[in-house]
């Protein structure tokens, strides 16, 4: 990094006064006038380009609990969406010296090219702490020249006014805009069950994971009406993942319930979209203290027992007392750090959602077969309707 840097100061306030320092990188100027957020920690060791480009980071800031970053650079081929999502990422050390043939640039450059700022020789094993203990909080950073002297009680005010990601309309932020076709290595063949992914912030793994399955894929704002789904005559439709509230996208809540319980539609749901399918059952939503966010989550699959590793992000939760039994749908899969709901899926229709990544990359991939799952449902519907 540039010798002047050194002289800097990044100062990061938080809502309750709890305040860290740090040295900037990235996009130093979007520090001048605070860049604001909730602060967020996330646990995995590798993954931090995935971590920068995952929609469901919008309007968050993001400690990494591993201690160096940036030694394999950035390869433009491995994002997750169009650009960073983050509002600010957090570091211990950021390496300015990495080592990967695929690699064109660092985190640093890769990071001030996209106005996203960051913070390292922070101590993020305290900060990642203060959090486990009080629980996400909202928090402002800014950037001091030297000999400059924070304000902090006007920041910690400043902090307080900060909107939280239930505030903000995060998913039309990050959704695109129109419908558009999934641009496959190898397109799928011709009369392929196609599948409509509605997209509230959806990381492109999902859709390479389904193409992969000789699915057709189209993507769809989150916007899209029940009357755009009958035009485009999808198979099946697969929630994505995605930022924010739950109860933000109604108008997805409703068109879920219609699918599903109307319809019949073979539907898959993932994070976000989990959430909109237990809404639409009619159970209640909530926020988690301090979120899952990492890729060693064990999972339990209730009726086989059987355990998986997962990867995580999201700060809401599916209430599982408020599942209501007329609706079918069951719990289907339990964390075992805290007993949150991390599945549902439908007695008799072709309907199940995962509150965790089966996608995630890098990450594990003991769940990538919930993409198998749902390519048989989807196969065995059109058969069935086909034949009908």
């Amino acid at each position: 990094m540039e010798w002047e840097r050194r002289e800097q100061r990044a100062v990061l306030t938080l809502e309750d006064g709890a305040t860290f320092t740090g040295r900037p990188f990235g996009a130093i100027e979007a520090m001048r006038h605070g860049r604001r957020g909730e602060v967020v920690f996330a646990t995995g060791m590798t993954g931090y380009q995935e971590i920068c480009t995952d929609p469901s980071y919008r309007g968050q800031m993001v400690v990494l609990t591993y201690p160096l970053i940036g030694n394999y650079g950035v390869t433009l081929a491995d994002v997750e969406s169009r650009r960073p999502w983050l509002s600010a990422l957090i570091v211990r050390e950021a390496s300015d010296d990495y080592s990967n043939w695929r690699a064109s640039a660092s985190i640093d450059d890769y990071l001030a090219a996209n106005g996203i700022p960051g913070v390292c020789k922070l101590d993020t094993r305290a900060l990642t702490r203060h959090l486990r203990e009080h629980g996400t909080l909202r928090g402002v950073l800014r950037v001091y020249e030297a000999g400059e002297t924070p304000d902090i009680e006007a920041l910690v005010a400043e902090a307080n006014q900060v909107h939280t990601v239930t505030d903000l309309d995060v998913v039309a932020d990050v959704s695109i805009k129109a419908a558009d076709t999934w641009q496959a290595d190898e397109p799928a063949s011709a009369g392929a069950p196609r599948i409509l992914l509605i997209d509230t912030g959806y990381k492109q793994n999902i859709a390479r994971s389904l193409a992969r399955r000789g699915l057709e894929v189209i993507i769809a704002p989150h916007t899209v009406t029940l009357a755009d789904v009958r035009r485009l005559r999808p198979d099946g439709v697969l929630l994505s993942n995605g930022p924010g509230d739950p109860e933000s996208v109604a108008n997805l809540v409703e068109l879920t319930r219609v699918l599903v319980w109307e319809e019949q539609m073979p539907l898959m749901g993932i994070c976000l979209g989990h959430q909109i399918l237990g809404l639409a059952a009619g159970a209640h939503t909530s926020r988690l203290p301090f979120g899952h966010h990492g890729v060693n989550h064990p999972v339990r699959e209730v009726r086989t027992s059987r355990v998986t590793v997962t990867s995580q992000n999201h700060n809401f939760q599916v209430d599982a007392a408020t599942i209501p039994a007329a609706s079918g749908l069951y719990v289907s899969h339990i964390n075992l750090s805290d007993g949150s709901v991390e599945g549902m899926a439908h007695e008799t229709l072709p309907v199940f959602s995962v509150q965790y990544h089966p996608e995630a990359a890098p990450g594990p991939e003991d769940n990538q077969g919930l993409f198998d799952r749902f390519a048989a449902m989807v196969r065995e519907a059109r058969t069935l309707a086909r034949s009908a």
